[in-house]
């Protein structure tokens, strides 16, 4: 986990429950100065690798690896296209390394990336991992999941995922098995302080609702939002690799104006130089037209005219200084894709808060059947915290507690056990 006065993010991957390796990969790039970060701002990316063996784990491991490596490098694109660019590239490689070995024939790999730049937020994406956005409560996802339940829903074959009987894990697109293949862009969305992002596999999406990831954001700091995303994961199961990285928005300096162009110090100097000398046209004018006046002199004023009309032509016609030509945004472009996709109010609830208190209960009961040594006290203040905010029916505050109570005897059970 890592933080400044302006941004708070975090990262946590985790192999689950039930997988012997860990196919996630992820990768947090942040700008190490304001002139990277007005140039091509912070990046995070989560991919999700698919193939047998070590297949997929190479997969997602090159496209981590290599795609913020060319979009740093690409600078002679806006951000949003360098960021298709470089997908589109990695695609490539990772097609031609599956080509090349039997042993990685057909691996691919989600791949989720987030750039957080001054005219917004910019997502390029292909897969079923995802990007949210929090903001003042409301979840929204910015990215569409390429997955045959909502290609068919956006077919419009049905309206509600959740009434029919189709894996939700069947995807239609990925990195690696195609040559080519289209990268979604979304945004720019711009930032205001507060937006939380989360960009996760779908190890997390399987297992958690969005109102309660919701909720948890808005409750929790980004690291310990992340880490108790992923305990909830594992916690009903944990059946896939689970990867969560979190990015919260707290300083004004990196609130920009959508569309606005960085051109400081810049921008065409034609038109200060030209005013410039048309000023001194005037005054030249002016001056030569008093003294000619006063001296009544017919020849020196037709002269001076003629002076003055001469030196107005080379200031209309003088070629303004060239300057470095202004850095091109994605904002600078047409708006991306068409998300937010779907759009959630998420409220810490009686209902969610009763689930928490069960996992707590049930995790209490397994750490005293193995007989761990556990700091019971602090667990225990935790829970007398959460059930002194029921009582004043402060859900966020309860949230709050059990969250810490879980976390806490997570991270307690996973030293136990090695």
């Amino acid at each position: 986990m890592a933080s400044n006065n302006a941004l708070q993010h975090a990262a946590v991957t985790d192999v689950g429950m039930r997988r012997s390796n860990n196919q996630d990969n992820h990768a947090v790039v942040i700008a190490g100065d304001g002139g990277q970060w007005r140039e091509r701002g912070h990046l995070f990316l989560v991919a999700d690798g698919m193939g047998a063996h070590a297949a997929g784990e190479l997969a997602s491991k090159m496209a981590a690896d290599g795609i913020p490596l060319k979009y740093f490098k690409d600078r002679d694109l806006p951000p949003a296209e360098a960021l298709r660019s470089s997908v589109r590239d990695l695609n490539a490689q990772i097609h031609s390394r599956g080509e090349s070995n039997l042993e990685f024939k057909g691996m691919g790999t989600t791949c989720t990336v987030l750039a957080l730049l001054p005219e917004g937020a910019v997502v390029a994406h292909v897969g079923d991992s995802r990007a949210y956005r929090l903001r003042k409560g409301k979840l929204e996802q910015l990215s569409f999941d390429h997955s045959l339940v909502w290609e068919l829903q956006a077919a419009g074959d049905f309206r509600d995922a959740d009434t029919i009987h189709l894996p939700k894990n069947i995807i239609t697109r990925s990195l690696g098995p195609n040559s080519n293949v289209d990268v979604d862009l979304e945004g720019p969305f711009p930032l205001e302080l507060g937006d939380t992002f989360l960009l996760c596999s779908d190890g997390l999406t399987g297992e958690v609702k969005d109102d309660e990831i919701g909720v948890i954001l808005e409750c929790l700091p980004p690291e310990e939002a992340a880490r108790v995303l992923v305990d909830l994961a594992n916690l009903r199961g944990g059946p896939d690799n689970i990867t969560v990285l979190v990015a919260k928005v707290n300083g004004a300096e990196l609130i920009g104006k959508p569309g606005e162009i960085d051109d400081r110090g810049g921008g065409s100097s034609g038109g200060t130089v030209r005013s410039l000398l048309w000023m001194l046209c005037a005054a030249s004018a002016a001056a030569t037209c008093g003294a000619l006046i006063a001296q009544a002199s017919l020849e020196l004023l037709v002269g001076g005219i003629v002076g003055t009309v001469l030196f107005g032509l080379f200031a209309l016609l003088a070629k303004p200084i060239p300057k470095p030509p202004p850095r091109r945004t994605a904002a600078s472009g047409s708006r991306y894709g068409k998300g937010p996709h779907t759009s959630r109010q998420c409220t810490a609830n009686g209902r969610m808060v009763a689930d928490l208190a069960k996992m707590a209960v049930q995790l209490r009961e397994a750490a005293a059947e193995q007989d761990w040594s556990i700091d019971w006290q602090r667990f225990e203040a935790d829970l007398h915290a959460a059930e002194a905010a029921i009582e004043e029916k402060n859900h966020a505050a309860a949230v709050q507690a059990y969250c810490h109570a879980i976390s806490f005897l997570m991270s307690e059970l996973r030293h136990q056990g090695g």
